[in-house]
């Protein structure tokens, strides 16, 4: 194979880059690249017919809701989605403060507002405080394993349980307090399967569940949506650099491919797309989401991943959040309420009992996010991640109205309740080019998987070497599963390439 060396040579020529993903990941790559003058020949195919990927906001009840990432998780001087977006002008002035940026909660969420329990009482708020301590507390307790030889217990899961049965023994509530903790302890659990993505704590590794890293600053929202920042990294890229509606078949690599356009030009990488198309290209960097991947690796790569790259996507853990917003006319909660929590009583962490989802799904659902208000209309955002998330996707909007009205009239303990206007939902899992919302490490996988699965192919040789480079959030070791995670991992394969051919360019100067 002939060595891409010569293309430093040529003014006006460059490698082929193909971006393979339109998410912010594969526009942060494309963006980095844009800026160099080694790369002008690149594009971005996305399977879709909009950018941004996991990144989605919908114009909706007379505002913005957002289908996807929600929050920028840290927005603080180390994360680039807060940079960027104070660059482009997209946050207020409250989430650019310094007071805000300064934060640091760590791994603790903010307790409710208020908090539901299904018999249709409000728990007592000091009740609720006392257990989320317990939870964060133990939750914290489980960073402690990242270095260890040997954990006690294999998932995150099972060592909170029996931390939390160790701590019951010297409860002194009467019995019904005691039972009403534990419900409260199972809505965090629940919720913590929503902020992992997953759908049980006890599919979390324990070991290296410490190594993700909290940025400070406290959690922010995008005024006009999530999706102004991918928007305007597109209109910072040059024109008809996207493709859309170009779903990837094959990657075929390692090989010699010709362009009809180009005789005599070979090329490493050739990808085909489902309508037939191909991209001959020097390189690319492969962004999709592992959850595609999984589903796929079988057919998606010519010839197949190395074993131990393949097996690493096996191992890790990729699951569903999705979000439900429901419309009402006139409020039912205070004006000064943020976030209600719903407690199921009778329900236990400790519990191994696992009910099928078509009866229970609801159980699952951990709460209702109250949205600012769109002028006159008014809107709740319930969270519920993991199988009961699945199969909610299979519900008609009718029979999701319909289950949530019934669960909030039993929660407030009005029959009456007025039923929400509309409903929307995510539905991450069905989504055919994303099948889930997130990554996270899984029992039996480990941060050295998530490092793996970066690596570029091939795995050495030097004229063959960066035929694929791998991007997204589950390639980042420490922030997977965040729209910071997944820019960082972009300018890393950008960077990557970058420093290639500025080495090429270097090795094919002539000697003085």
């Amino acid at each position: 194979m002939e060595s891409s060396s010569r293309y430093a040579e040529s003014p006006g020529r460059g490698p082929r880059v193909l971006v393979v993903g339109g998410g912010i990941a594969g526009l942060g790559a494309a963006q980095r690249l844009c800026h160099h003058r080694a790369f002008p020949h690149l594009r971005v195919l996305e399977a879709t017919a909009r950018a941004g990927g996991r990144i989605r906001s919908e114009r909706k009840f007379g505002g913005v809701v957002e289908i996807g990432a929600h929050w920028i998780h840290g927005p603080s001087q180390g994360n680039p989605v807060f940079q960027l977006a104070a660059e482009y002008g997209l946050l207020g002035e409250k989430e650019m403060s310094e007071e805000n940026q300064l934060v640091e909660l760590g791994v603790h969420l903010g307790l409710p507002s208020v908090s539901y329990a299904s018999s249709g009482q409000s728990v007592s708020l000091e009740l609720v405080a006392d257990t989320a301590n317990l939870f964060y507390t133990l939750l914290d307790q489980t960073r402690e394993f990242l270095h260890v030889a040997e954990t006690p217990v294999p998932s995150v899961g099972e060592y909170l349980k029996q931390e939390i049965s160790r701590h019951m023994a010297n409860w002194t509530e009467d019995k019904e307090t005691k039972k009403l903790k534990l419900a409260v302890l199972n809505t965090h659990f629940n919720l913590e399967c929503c902020v992992s993505g997953t759908h049980s704590l006890d599919l979390l590794a324990l070991g290296p569940f410490g190594e993700y890293t909290m940025l400070p600053g406290l959690d922010c929202t995008f005024r006009e949506g999530y999706e102004g920042l991918t928007s305007c990294i597109v209109a910072s890229l040059p024109k008809d650099i996207l493709v859309f509606n170009k779903p990837v078949k094959t990657i075929h690599w390692g090989g010699s491919f010709q362009e009809e356009t180009l005789p005599g030009e070979t090329f490493p990488v050739s990808v085909e797309c489902e309508d037939g198309d191909r991209f001959p290209a020097h390189h690319v960097i492969l962004t999709v989401p592992l959850g595609f991947l999984k589903e796929h690796l079988d057919t998606f790569f010519q010839p197949p991943l190395p074993p131990e790259k393949a097996e690493a996507i096996r191992k890790m853990g990729f699951g569903t959040n999705n979000k439900v917003f429901l419309e009402f006319e006139e409020p039912f909660w205070e004006p000064d309420c943020k976030y209600m929590q719903v407690v199921w009583e009778g329900s236990s962490p400790l519990e191994e009992a696992v009910p099928e989802p078509q009866d229970t799904w609801v159980r699952k659902l951990c709460g209702f996010l109250v949205l600012p208000s769109f002028g006159s209309i008014h809107v709740l955002c319930g969270f519920i991640a993991g199988l009961e998330s699945e199969f909610m996707e299979t519900l008609s909007d009718e029979d999701v109205l319909q289950s949530l009205t019934q669960v909030l009239r039993r929660m407030t303990g009005n029959p009456q309740l007025p039923a929400p206007r509309s409903v929307l939902r995510s539905r991450w899992h069905s989504a055919p080019y994303t099948r889930g919302s997130y990554s996270y490490v899984a029992v039996g996988s480990t941060g050295d998987d998530i490092d793996l699965l970066a690596q570029p192919l091939p795995a050495d040789g030097v004229d063959a070497q960066l035929q694929i480079l791998f991007a997204g959030e589950a390639t980042h070791r420490t922030f997977y599963s965040t729209t910071h995670g997944a820019l960082l991992s972009g300018w890393r394969e950008a960077d990557r390439l970058i420093g290639l051919w500025h080495t090429e360019a270097q090795l094919s100067q002539p000697e003085p």
